[in-house]
């Protein structure tokens, strides 16, 4: 994808976080009626993948991608078994049902699909926001370094 965003629920099958690096997740703005929060990961999204000789170069920007009013969150990851040294996880994809409440309301179960580590997020959210925080990186790594993320605007 090569706009610049923000992007929104409408513009899901044009979005790929194959190998997106999340640096950390939290909630935010919780909606206490409904049991829910904005449900936020901080990533490294890869913007472009481009042939580059024998490897690739990869568009890097920092971003923030806000899952809204999310609620039955399950989470699982397991840095103990392969015993890998905490790194930021990744993204293998993210796949939605849509799903129907008995009183109507349409949403989506979301699936975040980990592969390094191996692991999952699953929770049910009706869409999700996603905006950039920095400036876009052209560079031979998937992952943005400390240096570069300390240079985007804090989120």
């Amino acid at each position: 994808m090569n706009d610049a965003g923000p992007w929104h629920t409408e513009d899901y099958e044009k979005i790929s976080w194959h190998d997106c690096h999340v640096h950390g997740w939290r909630f935010d703005s919780f909606n206490d009626r409904e049991g829910a929060a904005e449900l936020v990961l901080d990533i490294d999204y890869i913007m472009k993948w481009e042939r580059a000789g024998d490897g690739f170069q990869f568009t890097v920007c920092r971003a923030e991608l806000m899952f809204h009013d999310a609620f039955r969150l399950k989470f699982s990851l397991d840095y103990a078994t392969p015993t890998a040294g905490m790194t930021p996880f990744m993204i293998r994809d993210i796949t939605r049902e849509q799903i129907q409440a008995p009183n109507g309301h349409q949403s989506f179960r979301w699936h975040v699909h980990i592969n390094w580590p191996e692991g999952f997020m699953e929770f049910e959210a009706p869409g999700f926001t996603q905006r950039l925080v920095g400036t876009p990186h052209v560079q031979p790594n998937q992952a943005l370094s400390p240096e570069q993320r300390r240079g985007a605007n804090a989120a």
